[in-house]
């Protein structure tokens, strides 16, 4: 015979005392350190992007302040409301009638052209002929090229303004391009990084199939380096419209020179034109932001394989 035949009282006061208990409160999940780590790299990395958020900022406030402010009527440049109600286009109609900007803006594109490209050729061909025909040397002269980064281009001023004077290229393109190419030891570095990555049994089957030096360089070297190509340019480029010293040297003519010394010309004796000075200094950066903004990738992507070379 069942209990529950014996004793239904029983049964039926457990039962009812199981219905009146009440129910345990629902277990919180434990915290580990497992679980913590992601939070933790979350809210880590917020951080570090508020911080380059603010950085970006400081850095960009400059120049957003240089535009608003090209746009104010003179009667306003020193107030302190940061966009002006009445905004106006006579800052920069005054800064492209005055003065000669459109032949300082062209004379320094062609600077900066001249440089990227002469830097661009005879870096790439140091760095073909380092690995190419020196590979025993190249660590050496890979050194060697690398310790004349640590010497101030201010340092060979005064022996290239004598010999460009002495040539005669005072107030000329190329007396403001051919002394500047020479200092490309960054670009030859870098390209000479991406040149070694390349695999060395692509040079041997290049030499058994009987291909010159130059046949190799033009068919199996230069299509591999592209990207390095493009950065080495861009980087010249933008070096070369930055370029300040030299052309204050060897091109004083207003018609010569280039855009960078040409802001000079807003700052007289008689008083200082803040308003043109920033509208031509806005025409100014405006080409270089460009340039930079559309080959950014390019450059990080080549200094990336660089690195992992």
């Amino acid at each position: 015979m069942s209990v529950t035949t014996q004793h239904p009282q029983i049964v039926a006061q457990a039962a009812s005392a199981t219905d009146a208990a009440p129910a345990s409160p629902s277990r919180r999940p434990v915290r580990t350190a497992r679980t913590a780590r992601p939070a933790r790299r979350v809210w880590g990395s917020v951080g570090w992007h508020a911080v380059l958020v603010v950085i970006a900022a400081m850095q960009l406030f400059p120049l957003f302040w240089a535009i608003v402010t090209s746009f104010k009527p003179m009667g306003e440049i020193y107030s302190p409301t940061v966009i002006s109600a009445h905004p106006t286009f006579e800052n920069y109609a005054y800064a492209l009638t005055r003065f000669p900007l459109g032949p300082q803006l062209f004379n320094t594109f062609v600077m900066a052209g001249g440089i990227a490209i002469g830097q661009l050729i005879v870096s790439v061909l140091a760095a073909f002929a380092l690995v190419y025909f020196a590979p025993r040397w190249r660590t050496l002269i890979y050194a060697l090229f690398a310790a004349t980064l640590a010497i101030p281009t201010q340092t060979l001023i005064i022996p290239q303004f004598l010999i460009t004077a002495e040539l005669g290229w005072l107030n000329s393109p190329q007396g403001l391009i051919l002394p500047q190419i020479a200092g490309s030891a960054l670009a030859l570095l870098l390209l000479h990084r991406h040149i070694s990555s390349l695999p060395p049994s692509q040079l041997d089957a290049a030499r058994m199939d009987g291909a010159r030096s130059w046949d190799t360089f033009i068919r199996v070297v230069l299509p591999q380096l592209r990207p390095a190509l493009g950065a080495v340019f861009i980087l010249g480029f933008i070096s070369g419209w930055n370029e300040y010293l030299w052309p204050l040297l060897v091109a004083r003519e207003p018609t010569n020179t280039v855009i960078q010394i040409g802001l000079q010309q807003f700052m007289t004796a008689e008083g200082n034109n803040f308003g043109g000075l920033l509208a031509a200094s806005v025409l100014s950066t405006l080409p270089i932001l460009l340039v930079y903004a559309v080959a950014s990738r390019h450059i990080t992507d080549a200094f990336m394989k660089a690195n992992e070379a």
